[in-house]
């Protein structure tokens, strides 16, 4: 079976408003909206919106509702989730890898279903020590771990192409929670299995 897509419905009602204010951005920053080469700008902007803020859609917690129970209580790590967001103070992307590290305490979640909780939660305006929290969170509420770690690296384009205007420069989070906390064998674990 396909994985669910989500798509952000409140901007398919409001299609004819928002190309609407597409067009009219354009035509504040001195554009011309009726030149060729813009003409259908504003509803590719309006079905990319769709896609890029899905996550306002998803049930974070339905996600990785589906769990199986297991044995296993030793760390479990899946690196290297690439993603995609948009920052919410520029409006600009940001985009990098996320790695989950927990120690399950009987209830384990198919491997796909944290890539699928990375996509929803940065599918929305972010801020990147949100997402970062945010993932920890719901590990920690539906699985109901002995502990998890999570490792965010990004890529600013409002910190690479404007402002400061440091390419290259790449913001690291980390979220740790339950064993993870007390337990600075487990955190080393972790981080030198998430190496490159």
């Amino acid at each position: 079976m396909p994985a669910k897509e989500y798509k952000n419905n409140r901007v398919v009602e409001n299609r004819e408003q928002i190309e609407h204010h597409v067009r009219e951005i354009l035509r504040l920053i001195g554009e011309d909206a009726d030149r060729e080469g813009l003409l259908e700008t504003p509803a590719r902007v309006t079905r990319m919106y769709e896609e890029i803020f899905a996550g306002y859609e998803a049930d974070m917690r339905d996600i990785l509702g589906v769990a199986f129970d297991e044995k296993h209580e030793e760390l479990v790590i899946v690196k290297d989730i690439v993603y995609y967001s948009l920052c919410e103070h520029h409006m600009a992307p940001f985009f990098g890898k996320v790695h989950i590290g927990y120690v399950p305490s009987g209830k384990i979640a198919g491997l796909s279903k944290f890539a699928r909780l990375v996509e929803a939660i940065t599918r929305r305006l972010q801020v990147q020590e949100r997402v970062t929290s945010e993932i920890a969170d719901i590990l920690m509420e539906v699985l109901e771990p002995h502990g998890c770690m999570v490792v965010v690296e990004g890529e600013h384009l409002c910190m690479c192409s404007r402002g400061v205007k440091k390419p290259g420069s790449k913001t690291v989070t980390s979220a740790v929670r339950g064993l993870f906390r007390s337990d600075a064998a487990s955190r080393a674990e972790f981080l030198s299995l998430i190496k490159d």
